[in-house]
């Protein structure tokens, strides 16, 4: 019996990682585009800086209350990691300027089957045919209910490209370095969020100001715009968190794939709250194939051989003392 209940544990905090990650992350989707779309503060860097500061200001509380215990990250692994993360953020907001939005969604549905080779030159996993023709399937899916004119130029290329590379090593080096200094999130967001929250906030308004011609500390703030800027940093707090644990928990691929039900969600939110004629025949079968999509990568790489470790063992810094809390102390050879 102890084995099923210890499966059974793992399954409720899976799901419990899920619900948490897609709640605060389709929040916060919801709150931006209510704040850049009718109060016009369209400052997306300078926004995540303040994102990562609020962070930073919550894993100092806990640290103080002994919810955090000390843990080390070299400067080198943490400076690359910010290297990746930042690169991703200013990426992804370039890509979005210079590109159209079609193939600024196919670039995101590019970070799939990056992560995918991430994960098979560097943790030697492999997928099953079953897994990979789900993991395609998926895709179809999103690109059909997202993708819709598509152009590209050389610099949109770049900045793409930039992005979505920087993204996916980003994903995969928080489960890297959760893996390999036996962190949990907390103590994870506890090194890199002063970081991030540091560097944005410096390049922030000037890459806003190129972006934009517009200067955060000119813009008209309010009560309601103050209210809805504290509220997306707020749930920010949940994002990062509930980022840092599925990645930890899972992979970076199954983050990718399982997170493209947020990508739906906003779809279906955006229809009752924005945009009424945003949702037509043709969204709908896209969110359907991409949700059977999702629902056979779930079973196929759950299976034996769906996706496996071969012969490959990360070594690890410290021994993880008895009893220590850790978001990922479920990981096996099978992921």
């Amino acid at each position: 019996m102890a084995p099923v209940k210890k499966a059974d544990k793992k399954a409720t905090l899976d799901a419990a990682a899920w619900i948490f990650n897609v709640v605060t992350s389709v929040g916060i989707i919801i709150v931006n585009k209510a704040l850049m779309a009718t109060y016009g503060f369209s400052f997306a860097t300078t926004l995540t800086g303040l994102h990562f500061a609020t962070t930073t200001l919550m894993t100092l509380v806990l640290r103080c209350l002994g919810y955090i215990q000390p843990s080390h990250l070299p400067f080198s692994e943490l400076l690359k990691f910010i290297l990746f993360a930042n690169f991703s953020i200013v990426g992804m907001n370039v890509s979005l300027m210079w590109n159209s939005v079609g193939f600024y969604q196919i670039a995101k549905l590019s970070m799939i089957p990056v992560s995918c080779l991430l994960e098979v030159v560097f943790d030697k996993i492999r997928y099953s045919r079953d897994t990979k023709l789900s993991i395609g399937l998926v895709l179809v899916g999103v690109g059909v209910c997202t993708v819709t004119d598509v152009s590209v130029n050389t610099k949109g290329f770049v900045a793409a490209f930039v992005a979505v590379w920087s993204t996916a090593l980003q994903q995969y080096y928080v489960h890297y370095l959760q893996r390999k200094y036996s962190l949990s999130s907390f103590n994870l967001l506890g090194h890199t969020a002063p970081a991030q929250a540091a560097t944005l906030l410096i390049v922030g308004p000037f890459l806003d100001y190129w972006l934009t011609d517009k200067r955060v500390d000119m813009y008209d703030y309010n009560f309601v715009s103050v209210m809805f800027i504290t509220l997306s940093c707020t749930i920010a707090i949940g994002t990062n968190l509930s980022q840092f644990i599925c990645i930890g928990r899972f992979t970076a691929v199954s983050f990718q794939v399982l997170g493209h039900m947020k990508t739906i969600l906003v779809l279906v939110m955006g229809f009752f709250f924005f945009d009424r004629d945003g949702l037509n025949l043709h969204v709908i079968l896209g969110m359907i194939i991409a949700v059977l999509g999702m629902i056979w990568y779930g079973n196929a790489s759950s299976k034996p051989g769906g996706k496996e470790r071969k012969n490959y063992s990360l070594p690890t810094t410290r021994q993880q003392k008895h009893g220590a809390a850790s978001d990922s102390d479920e990981l096996q050879s099978k992921v």
